[in-house]
């Protein structure tokens, strides 16, 4: 159901929401209401090897193809243009859906996508202690052309206890078929005319291990994203929006984190990481994600075999979106514990949950559509039994 039953929508000629050139208002007595579905195959095909033969230098290669098929799209609804007449579907109570798969009216085309990539990777080993790693990857689409895509990480063992790493990437998100090719919704429109999305990131990053048991890591990082895919309201239309390439994202942030083995049967391990991401195009924060996260957890073994695991998670700071008059999403702090019993009758393995142990209200965020967010679900219980092999 698009619409509540009694919806009054203005209603255009070929029976779909129209806001810029309605031909009337329409009272819909059940509801707009539109039951679509669909099918996908995919194929996946690759060859890759490496080469030694050079002093120094590894080299790999790959090569390989993808397939993505849209297929068996179906939708019943009662608004567009009835297929037998070619008029507009009645809207009277008691009418059944139409079956529009097929016709204009449908909301998605079958679509088909063809992706040949190649790449080439060089490890480089400049002295004992250095090496270097560069790559380079490139895919052609059949449906938005090409797109090339670098990396490269330079390590460094600076100590027999310190390995240190400087890293770069470049990666894309190609849109999926409803981000560029759905018609006739009235909340969301395809755009075949939009972009990959992009990301460059750089990092650097440092583990120390100062004893066996013993491990600490830390990074930070700084990302470039670009020609994010967003859906934004039509000018002709501000209830209705279509996929677009809207605009520039940059962020930066770190990461602690720390393992270590305090007692044969104690292991304790924890992080902390840190961000901050702006919206370029706004110069607002991007929002909705937690600027601090704090994560800890014990595995206990109190008796041979049995192993006890207490975890927690703070989720800290978070904004909302440019434009979002409500408050900042409220910070939670969410508690598991696991007993587990391993090596039962040799080859099982048990284990019993609970999942937000202190039964708090933890929420994720939303768009206004849905003013109070997102709830996560309340205290829980699980059961899990293994068979090992």
């Amino acid at each position: 159901v698009l619409f509540p039953p009694g919806t009054r929508l203005p209603i255009g000629a070929n029976g779909q929401v129209d806001f810029a050139n309605p031909r009337g208002l329409v009272t819909f007595p059940n509801g707009y209401i539109g039951n679509p579905e669909n099918r996908e195959r995919h194929a996946r095909a690759n060859l890759s090897g490496a080469y030694t033969g050079f002093d120094s230098h590894t080299v790999r290669l790959g090569a390989g193809f993808n397939y993505d098929n849209l297929y068996q799209v179906r939708a019943s609804q009662n608004f567009g243009l009835d297929p037998a007449t070619g008029a507009p579907i009645p809207f009277m109570p008691g009418i059944p859906l139409i079956d529009v798969s097929g016709t204009p009216s449908s909301y998605l085309p079958t679509s088909e996508r063809e992706d040949a990539f190649f790449f080439v990777q060089d490890e480089w080993r400049l002295a004992n202690d250095w090496q270097l790693t560069g790559g380079l990857r490139y895919d052609s689409y059949s449906d938005f052309g090409g797109t090339a895509n670098p990396r490269a990480a330079l390590v460094w063992e600076t100590r027999y206890d310190l390995t240190t790493k400087l890293m770069y990437g470049s990666a894309f998100r190609a849109p999926n078929f409803s981000e560029m090719y759905i018609v006739n919704n009235p909340d969301s429109l395809g755009n075949p005319h939009i972009k990959p999305e992009t990301m460059d990131t750089v990092e650097l990053a440092f583990d120390y291990r100062p004893r066996d048991t013993l491990r600490l890591g830390f990074n930070l990082f700084h990302y470039w994203w670009k020609n994010m895919i967003r859906y934004v309201p039509n000018a002709d239309a501000p209830t209705s929006s279509s996929a677009q390439n809207a605009g520039n994202q940059i962020g930066y942030g770190g990461e602690l984190e720390a393992e270590w083995q305090a007692f044969d049967t104690l292991k304790l391990l924890g992080n902390y990481a840190y961000q901050q991401s702006t919206n370029e195009t706004l110069n607002h924060d991007a929002g909705d994600a937690p600027h601090h996260q704090v994560y800890l957890r014990a595995n206990w073994e109190f008796l041979p075999n049995w192993q006890l695991s207490p975890q927690a998670k703070w989720i800290i700071d978070r904004d909302r979106m440019f434009a979002d008059a409500r408050s900042d999403i409220a910070d939670y702090t969410w508690v598991d514990l696991t007993l587990r019993r391993k090596r039962l009758l040799e080859y099982w393995e048990m284990a019993f949950s609970i999942r937000n142990l202190f039964d708090v209200d933890a929420r994720e965020p939303s768009s206004s559509a849905i003013p109070n967010d997102l709830p996560l679900a309340g205290r829980s219980f699980y059961g899990e039994i293994r068979v090992n092999f």
